[in-house]
């Protein structure tokens, strides 16, 4: 692979730098560099996808013809690159990223027509119903049931670690329509509105005092059988097409680089053991450069899969294989960045991602005092949450056990 850039590829990383200096306001700057999840707070990350709509780039990974970008990979991770670098906030995935795929691949013209362009501009805004209180990372056996009733289904029950339900106005359900010899039978896709009667959202508040994910309760909820996505009963067909874009159909290297990095300046301003800057100390060195080298690794991993995906391929169980390794990686950098906070990274101190007003029955200093340099403060918050990254979109257990099957012939 050859990892030189031609000139046309420098030409666009200007360009890419040049919108990005003149678009990013120090708030939305703010929102992505100081978030603690890998989510960006919900209103900075709507502005930046409205800001990026409007030039085009929203959705640069789809189709052309759907809105997408006419881009050569190493534009994708230019773009992607430069983005971090720049503290762009993150747009949500559950739309852009993950159910836009399946609605294109098994969607109607019709659900083409409305979801996709309000998806781009953000008027169609989803959320993510997989989970149930008994069917987490053994999806198939949810139980959430739908009723056939005429035109409609007729739904019943919950979802749950539901991330942006609050804000949401569409959520893309795996339902219950039928029992089968099998438990991956008899499961439907659904696209549901959010304003239907019956839905309840009950938040549900992380360690770090934000309330990004819920409960989902639904009660007799009526949803059009237009709203099913592919067939009654072979739900689990767009699931599981849908899951390779929500393991490995992003690029998490550029991010965990850039990680890295601001590691490795961040501990050259603090204190090791032997009095001079962490970043040289020996011990901690090895564990930073280690970190580096995977991150490498990983990014060709991801050309391999995107060059798969790009011809038309499914890149089958690699998609497993990118989810453990960018997960675990990422809880390795916040592992050594807790290391590197010290002291300061042993206080809770929450409203240093947000200032002003109380959090989750925490009351802030009222002179906004936070211990240590920022990276510091929110070096807790992100190691805590970061933890959910190893369980989400199927937990590494289970994607050892698609590898071992799909790579191996366990």
């Amino acid at each position: 692979m050859d990892m030189n850039w031609s000139p046309e590829d420098i030409a666009f990383r200007d360009e890419v730098r040049a919108f990005l200096d003149e678009k990013l306001t120090p708030d939305l700057r703010a929102a992505g560099t100081l978030r603690t999840s890998v989510y960006a707070d919900h209103e900075a990350s709507m502005k930046w996808q409205a800001i990026l709509h409007e030039r085009g780039w929203a959705a640069p990974a789809w189709p052309v013809e759907y809105g997408g970008c006419d881009w050569t990979l190493t534009q994708h991770y230019i773009f992607s690159r430069e983005s971090i670098l720049a503290g762009a906030p993150a747009l949500s995935p559950m739309g852009i990223r993950m159910v836009s795929h399946a609605i294109m691949a098994f969607g109607t013209q019709e659900q083409k027509d409305f979801f996709l362009p309000g998806i781009l501009d953000g008027s169609v805004f989803f959320c993510q119903g997989y989970s149930e209180p008994e069917a987490g990372s053994d999806l198939a056996s949810l139980s959430m049931a739908a009723v056939d009733d005429g035109d409609d289904l007729v739904v019943t029950g919950s979802k749950i670690w539901t991330t942006h339900a609050a804000e949401a106005n569409w959520i893309f359900c795996l339902v219950r329509t039928s029992r089968q010899d099998k438990k991956q039978k008899g499961i439907t896709f659904l696209l549901i509105d959010m304003t239907s009667p019956g839905i309840e959202v009950q938040p549900l508040v992380f360690a770090s005092g934000e309330q990004v994910q819920a409960q989902v309760f639904f009660d007799g909820v009526r949803v059009p059988k237009k709203n099913v996505l592919g067939k009654i009963d072979d739900g689990w067909t767009v699931a599981k097409y849908l899951l390779v874009f929500e393991r490995g159909g992003g690029a998490a290297a550029p991010a965990l680089q850039v990680m890295a990095e601001n590691l490795g300046r961040d501990a050259a301003t603090v204190t090791g053991p032997d009095g001079r800057p962490l970043s040289e100390d020996p011990a901690f060195a090895h564990k930073l450069n280690d970190i580096q080298v995977r991150a490498k690794i990983l990014e060709v991993l991801e050309y391999r899969a995107l060059a798969a995906m790009s011809a038309g391929k499914d890149p089958g169980s690699i998609a497993s294989m990118l989810k453990i390794l960018g997960t675990e990686l990422s809880q390795e950098i916040t592992t050594l960045a807790l290391e590197a906070a010290g002291p300061h990274g042993r206080v809770f101190q929450p409203h240093a991602t947000r200032p002003g007003g109380p959090i989750f029955q925490y009351t802030p200093p009222t002179d906004g005092y936070v211990s240590g340099a920022d990276w510091q403060a929110v070096a807790p918050l992100h190691y805590f949450n970061d933890r959910a990254g190893s369980i989400y979109a199927g937990s590494n257990e289970i994607q050892r056990n698609i590898l071992a099957k799909a790579a191996l012939g366990l």
